[in-house]
């Protein structure tokens, strides 16, 4: 149960990335390539645990169930943010990230959601009013635009949620896996000598 989890999950990161990629939705190959390394990584943990398994190998056994259990670890504590994270939250971290962009970043952003600037309010007036004044997005040429940060902050809530509640499921598989693997090793080999010490 958990090695299938772990190569659905795989196999869900690397096609999603791909996909991603392929439409242009995400244009940076830094997060395109983490995601695609993320998914070859539980691929590989899968085939790990489906080796070890058919050939009661006990070692192999013993690092799936170690590695998986550091998995479940990771992902639920992710899952557990992604649904714990409030609006004002969301701001510091969209403000914190803009911040950090490269101008052609930013007019990238604004040309892809047609809008400018990130949030329009007392805090980043001088940035918001400097991001105007450079942008070129389709919308300016109408007079009027959104804010790119109202419009993330619109679908950030629904998407975390989302993102957080398929996290909690696939950790719980994980820990399942972990369990059964633990189950399964503690279990005689059917083809080892009957009558051998073990």
């Amino acid at each position: 149960m958990g090695a299938f989890s772990l190569q659905l999950v795989g196999l869900l990161l690397i096609g999603v990335a791909a996909w991603g990629k392929g439409f242009g939705i995400v244009s940076s190959i830094h997060i395109i390539g983490g995601v695609i390394a993320v998914g070859v990584f539980l691929l590989l943990i899968a085939i790990v645990g489906l080796i070890g398994a058919l050939n009661h190998h006990q070692v192999m056994l013993f690092f799936y169930m170690v590695i998986l259990f550091l998995v479940f670890l990771f992902q639920f504590g992710v899952s557990c943010s992604c649904l714990a994270i409030n609006k004002g939250q969301q701001v510091k971290l969209l403000s914190a990230t803009w911040a950090l962009m490269s101008n052609d970043t930013r007019l990238g952003v604004e040309n892809k959601l047609n809008c400018c600037g990130l949030l329009n309010n007392n805090q980043s007036k001088e940035q918001f009013n400097e991001d105007v004044e450079l942008c070129n997005a389709p919308c300016k040429h109408t007079g009027f635009c959104f804010t790119c940060g109202d419009l993330m902050l619109q679908h950030a809530a629904e998407a975390l949620k989302i993102l957080g509640a398929v996290g909690l499921f696939f950790s719980f598989t994980e820990i399942l896996g972990v369990w059964l693997a633990a189950r399964y090793r503690n279990q005689k080999d059917p083809r080892a000598n009957p009558s051998a010490f073990l």
